[in-house]
């Protein structure tokens, strides 16, 4: 898994510092993971700005509280089953992602059954993040 190749397309703006403070500390752990704010809106609008954002050679990944719940382990393995293509990761507002563009998405990913806020679920996928990375290179972060 290679950060650099990451990307978080995240509707929102970050309003709580500790989760700006805990996304500072994982950024320094995972160079060159790009995170996009893009302006809260509708579902539609969002998805509108969503897109525009994605490159032509990102797959992208819609995390969905309908998406599928994989331990970090499986997480990990995903990710390298991706190998070398550009991900980007789609986080919706308050009302999630518009219905279309789950659809469109390659893969529909959710950090768990529980519904988390955008803030939160943005602070989690980073953490999630950083765990396959330690897991695919053997390190002691991840302990079962």
């Amino acid at each position: 898994m290679n950060p650099s190749r990451i990307r978080i397309l995240a509707v929102g703006k970050l309003r709580r510092s500790w989760v700006r403070d805990g996304l500072a500390h994982y950024a320094k752990r995972l160079p060159g993971l790009t995170i996009v704010e893009l302006k809260d809106s509708d579902p539609l609008r969002e998805a509108e700005a969503i897109r525009a954002q994605l490159r032509r050679d990102e797959q992208l990944i819609a995390l969905s509280e309908e998406g599928q719940v994989l331990p970090s382990r499986q997480l990990a393995a995903q990710l390298l089953q991706r190998g070398s293509l550009r991900l980007a990761f789609a986080i919706g507002g308050a009302d999630g992602l518009h219905a279309q563009l789950k659809t469109e998405a390659s893969w529909q990913l959710s950090l768990s059954a529980l519904t988390f806020p955008h803030e939160l679920a943005r602070l989690l996928l980073v953490e999630q993040l950083y765990r396959a990375q330690t897991i695919l290179q053997g390190g002691p972060y991840h302990r079962e």
